[in-house]
């Protein structure tokens, strides 16, 4: 899944949180959730900036501070202060894997 983004911050930078959602997704009804999803981001130029599997590996208690850590452990997550630009979100499964995902970007 790509999710494209512009950051346009007042002072020339945004900080964003940025999440791929997969197995939480079932409780709403969700018959095949991407049961391991992998988030990546990239600049305007197809730089790959960031990445993260499972979101507790990175950056936990500032996302936990957010209020906005994902219910799952083997969801993605990535804060970040971003220049002025587009970026594209891209969350895959885990060696392959297939399934329905979702890709959130929320401003800070």
């Amino acid at each position: 899944m790509i999710g494209g983004f512009v950051a346009n911050g007042g002072n020339g930078n945004t900080n964003v949180l940025i999440r791929g959602i997969g197995p939480s997704l079932g409780q709403f009804g969700i018959l095949s959730p991407l049961a391991d999803p992998m988030l990546a981001v990239f600049d305007g130029n197809g730089v790959r900036l960031t990445s993260n599997d499972n979101w507790r590996e990175n950056q936990e208690a500032a996302i936990q501070a957010v209020g906005l850590a994902p219910a799952n452990d083997v969801e993605s997550a990535i804060l970040a202060t971003l220049p002025a630009g587009n970026y594209t979100a891209i969350v895959s499964g885990k060696n392959g894997a297939s399934g329905v995902a979702l890709v959130e970007i929320y401003r800070q």
